[in-house]
């Protein structure tokens, strides 16, 4: 067989298209990755309606960079990854290793950082070609459409909340519950931290609680940020909803040197009051995603502690109704096309 199916957008704004492509050869560096699983993220807007001056893009694009799959071919120089492993491939689509981010060993901030299925072809395809610093081991526990959501919204929230100010037993506040609040929710849970979900409406309460909230605050209801002042303030809050009015909000419950960790990306515009972080020095911090080695962390654990996403499962051919599905939130937390 030399020839795959996927899916391609021809030129910003298009739709997506079945097509039938040749299948792509590994260069030096590089693996090729039978797909077997990949999630359908809100950020696949960028190669749908272009990149908007931030990316480059050259179409057509395959989108995709959830992808979970096995190496079927290696090319010259690639070490240690072989023929037959389960990989998986993240946002972070590889780095240069020669900027000065790089030379610090900070390669998620890498100056020509790739994006997997945005600076090159990503994972709506039969076959990918990736380069090797992108791959993540996959535990054979872990199902391929549960695994594939965990390498962008799981790893987010995972190093988002590793990292942050917060330690075992403080309060830690998710905000959203949605694609990346239900897993931050079980993350959070599962790092011991006193987990509270924050949502709008009382309907979502039970299933935060099912993922491992100890509280639930309706923001229908009242106010999050009082409520959350009731309970002396969170050390963290994690912003997972992109409503930047909704972030605003919050604010006011970070307690003593608490964190606002933002990891959605809000398009409207944010009235903050910047006066409230003085007293109690209080912090706000954004967070990208991370490496292959953040991934395979986030993977690793999620097997380890029973983090998992929920997800909706589609064909590869439908992808267009999994992508509108997605963007209309009609979709239960996380879309996956599977092959």
């Amino acid at each position: 067989m030399s020839s795959m199916k996927a899916v391609q957008v021809s030129r910003a704004g298009g739709a997506f298209e079945l097509v039938e492509r040749p299948i792509p050869e590994p260069q030096e560096y590089q693996v090729r990755i039978k797909v077997q699983a990949c999630g359908v993220c809100h950020s696949d807007i960028i190669v749908k309606e272009g990149g908007g001056g931030i990316y480059s893009i050259s179409y057509p694009r395959i989108p995709g960079h959830e992808v979970i799959g096995v190496i079927d071919a290696v090319g010259k120089g690639v070490h240690p990854w072989s023929v037959g492993q389960r990989v998986g491939v993240g946002w972070h689509g590889g780095h240069d290793f020669v900027c000065i981010p790089c030379r610090r060993g900070d390669f998620i901030h890498c100056q020509q950082a790739q994006v997997t299925g945005v600076s090159y072809d990503g994972g709506y395809a039969e076959y990918m070609v990736a380069p090797q610093e992108a791959l993540a081991r996959v535990p054979d526990q872990l199902n391929a459409a549960e695994a594939a959501p965990l390498l962008c919204a799981g790893i987010t929230t995972f190093n988002a909340l590793r990292h942050s100010v917060a330690k075992p037993g403080d309060l830690v506040a998710v905000q959203g519950l949605g694609g990346l609040g239900h897993l931050g929710v079980q993350f959070a849970n599962r790092f011991g931290f006193r987990t509270v979900a924050v949502s709008r409406g009382k309907d979502k309460e039970r299933l935060a609680r099912e993922l491992g909230a100890d509280a639930y605050i309706d923001t229908k209801a009242s106010d999050p940020a009082q409520e959350l002042l009731g309970m002396e303030g969170a050390q963290v809050i994690l912003a997972t909803a992109p409503s930047g009015k909704a972030i605003a909000s919050i604010l006011g419950g970070v307690g003593v040197n608490g964190q606002l960790l933002i990891v959605a990306a809000p398009g409207d515009a944010t009235d903050l009051y910047l006066a409230s972080l003085i007293n109690g020095s209080r912090s706000i911090q954004g967070w990208a995603s991370g490496t292959a080695m953040d991934s395979e962390d986030t993977l690793n654990f999620s097997m380890l502690r029973g983090v998992r996403p929920l997800v909706e499962t589609f064909p590869l051919e439908h992808a267009n109704e999994a992508y509108d599905h997605m963007m209309s939130n009609q979709v239960h937390f996380r879309a996956v096309l599977t092959l």
